[in-house]
């Protein structure tokens, strides 16, 4: 592993001062144990949880779940709307219905029961994860309330208390000029140390628009930014094996860090045919549904770096059986992170709870449309670094004025 050009030691201090290389890549117990080791942190509740109401409740295109224990605790969390204004009615009539009277406390038995409920499984992939990450979530607001901890220290110890970010962008469509200042003027903003561009056409055969744009713009991005730059590509899926090899080449001539989903996310053993080709690190996962498929492509070295999108894998929990898995055989998690609703704040719970996180992580701007205060982080990046809020539960407090706005979705 150490071969990829993404493990460097000049690029892994950044993320906190309490991350030095031997803990990254302590290694640990086999892969297949990582699966059914228990992740969330139960023993911090001596007394049921029992759930009372589950609502999905919308305004104005924003989903937010709130639940209420029976002892009148209440958790909240905000959905990837871009895609709740689709799936709510999986939400609300296949998952929403499983949960009152259950234990919180039985969170990771509860999302295998629910799996099965109504035959969920048949759903598997962004229609079924999504809704259920976006009640996990709720769940996990509201065991931290009650407990007093923030998330992370739910599912896992602090490893991170501050987050290094990378400016991600989309500017498919442009010319290579004109991408490369509209990144520049990102990267400004932010004073991100590291940024992540797209290239190819997205799941386009080898095609993109305008012709030519990548080869151009993966040397023009570099001499823009320099060498201290820590550079990411992602393509997704847009080459075959071939023509991803030989863009990852180009990628490798101008030292980038790590190239993401090369090939078309479901061919595994095409992505690991680049893999075996590359020196640069390939990154993968934000498709994935199947904790199995993560477990082959990180046990046949397919991936160098796992991707798991912590809401269309299906919440934290999931995600933290694949950073373990990763952690086993000494790979790094870099979740991606959907750009709607408070993703970025989840993002930030989950990185601050993974061992063997990567040195920067997904950022692609604040959500200023839900008002929120926060007593423990200015949710600002100050250059390129974010500090994760430690106040129980997510650590945030969202305007209840904005909330009463709000009207529950009956099925």
């Amino acid at each position: 592993m150490l071969r990829r050009a993404f493990i460097q030691c000049g690029t892994m201090g950044v993320i906190s001062s309490t991350n030095p290389i031997s803990e990254v890549f302590a290694g640990g117990e086999s892969i297949y144990h990582e699966l059914f080791d228990p992740v969330l942190k139960r023993e911090l509740f001596s007394d049921p949880v029992i759930i009372d109401t589950v609502e999905l409740l919308h305004h104005d295109g924003n989903f937010v779940c709130r639940i209420r224990s029976i002892d009148g605790a209440v958790g909240m969390s905000v959905s990837n709307n871009m895609q709740m204004r689709s799936l709510y009615p999986i939400f609300v009539n296949r998952i929403q219905p499983f949960f009152p009277g259950k234990d919180a406390r039985d969170l990771e038995a509860l999302l295998e029961q629910v799996y099965v409920y109504q035959s969920n499984y048949k759903l598997q992939s962004l229609a079924l994860w999504v809704p259920l990450a976006t009640l996990e979530f709720a769940i996990l607001d509201l065991l931290g309330r009650i407990a007093g901890v923030p998330i992370g220290r739910l599912i896992g110890d602090i490893h991170h208390s501050e987050i290094a970010v990378y400016q991600a962008n989309n500017f498919r469509g442009k010319s290579a000029e004109e991408s490369v200042e509209l990144i520049k003027n990102q990267v400004f903003e932010t004073k991100a140390r590291a940024l992540k561009f797209k290239v190819g056409g997205r799941m386009s055969k080898n095609l993109e628009d305008p012709p030519g744009r990548t080869e151009k713009l993966i040397p023009m991005v570099r001499e823009a930014f320099g060498d201290d730059m820590v550079i990411y590509a992602d393509s997704n899926g847009s080459y075959d094996v071939a023509e991803a090899v030989r863009i990852g080449k180009l990628m490798e001539a101008y030292k980038y860090d790590f190239y993401e989903e090369p090939v078309p996310f479901d061919w595994y053993h095409e992505t690991k045919q680049v893999t075996d080709q590359l020196n640069i690190a390939v990154a993968g996962g934000e498709q994935e549904p199947s904790l199995h498929n993560f477990q082959w492509l990180i046990e046949n070295d397919g991936l160098d770096i796992v991707q798991p999108d912590i809401f269309y894998f299906g919440g934290m929990i999931r995600s933290m059986q694949i950073a373990r898995m990763a952690a086993s055989r000494n790979k790094l998690c870099t979740p991606h992170i959907s750009g709607s609703g408070l993703g970025y704040l989840y993002m930030m719970h989950f990185v601050s709870a993974v061992s063997n996180a990567g040195p920067y992580h997904e950022f692609k701007g604040f959500n200023s449309r839900i008002p929120i205060e926060c007593q423990t982080s200015d949710l600002q990046s100050n250059e390129g670094v974010v500090t994760v809020p430690t106040g129980p539960g997510l650590g945030v407090e969202i305007d209840p004025e904005y909330i009463a706005k709000h009207k529950r979705i009956e099925n």
